[in-house]
């Protein structure tokens, strides 16, 4: 097994090696004066399993071009299995034609990977599930949700919780992590006028009193987060804190969190973090190195990675 770290997600990359106690191969992926991404491997790689991790945040385009590209360099230097680790997918979020003459970039996302020669993908959370049929690929999606169920059994009282689905299509995600804590559910019902923006309808579910913990896939612009929040606290909730694992928080969204109404975000180190989110208080973050070196080792091994969402 050997490990290529793209540029998107270094820390996470050095986690992960040495979680595993390998060190990365030694590479570069690197830009010429007009911005081509140009990737040497300067190391003996074949018939190597290689694991090319790199998470496709913003610059989502840049580090798209930068996996397709070192998949491309180790597919030439006869690498025997090369598989994409991508703990955030870009452009998940367009999965299916929202209005005519739309494109479904997901699934072009997908055929570039294939096509540049990854045998695999490991990625996490997946903001729609069906997107693994997306590949011709086998493709394993992991869930963050074993790494935050053990963190708020550690910092909460799990008789007074409600585990607070912010939309109709998270209800999935937010029932496996209420069961795992025997947590009452409740759902936030919303709409979106226009793109990006979401006005709160109702909430679904007893919050009156009780410390609620919204669970979701990703924070984008923290918009649809702060009007959960604010939500829940006019319907009485006594605290309201968040679990998602992929905190884009672009634009002003650190801004937006430090000022809202709840008491903590937690995300996951899927995605490089900024100085800006590092230096927000109530945003958390945790490591998921462990998370992904397991599957990474089970996956060279030939051992089950669905042991890893117990």
């Amino acid at each position: 097994m050997k490990l290529l770290a793209c540029n998107s997600n270094k820390s996470l990359s050095q986690k992960i090696a040495q979680y595993l106690g390998i060190e990365i191969v030694n590479a570069d992926v690197k830009r010429f004066a007009d911005h081509e991404i140009f990737v040497e491997v300067k190391e003996n790689v074949r018939g190597e399993d290689i694991f090319v991790i790199q998470s496709t945040s913003y610059p989502a385009n840049d580090h798209i071009m930068e996996l397709l590209i070192s998949i491309d360099a180790l597919r030439r230097a006869s690498a025997k299995r090369i598989t994409a680790v991508i703990p955030y997918f870009g452009y998940a979020r367009q999965d299916r034609k929202v209005a005519p003459r739309t494109p479904i970039s997901a699934k072009l996302v997908a055929n570039l990977i294939t096509s540049a020669g990854a045998d695999r993908v490991l990625t996490l959370d997946l903001h729609a599930g069906q997107i693994q049929g997306f590949f011709d690929i086998p493709v394993d999606n992991l869930y963050a949700s074993p790494v935050f169920v053990r963190h708020i059994k550690e910092n909460f009282n799990t008789e007074n919780l409600v585990i607070v689905s912010p939309d109709v299509g998270g209800l999935v995600r937010a029932r496996a992590v209420a069961n795992k804590i025997n947590a009452e559910l409740a759902i936030v019902d919303k709409r979106r006028p226009v793109v990006g923006v979401s006005e709160v309808m109702n909430i679904i579910g007893e919050v009156e009193g009780r410390n609620c913990i919204i669970v979701d896939d990703m924070v984008d612009s923290g918009g649809t987060l702060c009007n959960a929040g604010d939500a829940l606290i006019q319907k009485g909730a006594s605290s309201v804190s968040a679990y998602i694992t992929h905190g884009v928080l672009s634009g002003k969204a650190g801004n937006k969190i430090a000022n809202s109404q709840l008491k903590n975000l937690v995300i996951t180190n899927s995605i490089e973090p900024s100085i800006e989110t590092l230096s927000t208080k109530n945003i958390k973050i945790i490591d998921i190195s462990s998370l992904l070196g397991e599957a990474i080792k089970n996956i060279t091994l030939e051992k089950s990675v669905s042991t890893l969402f117990d």
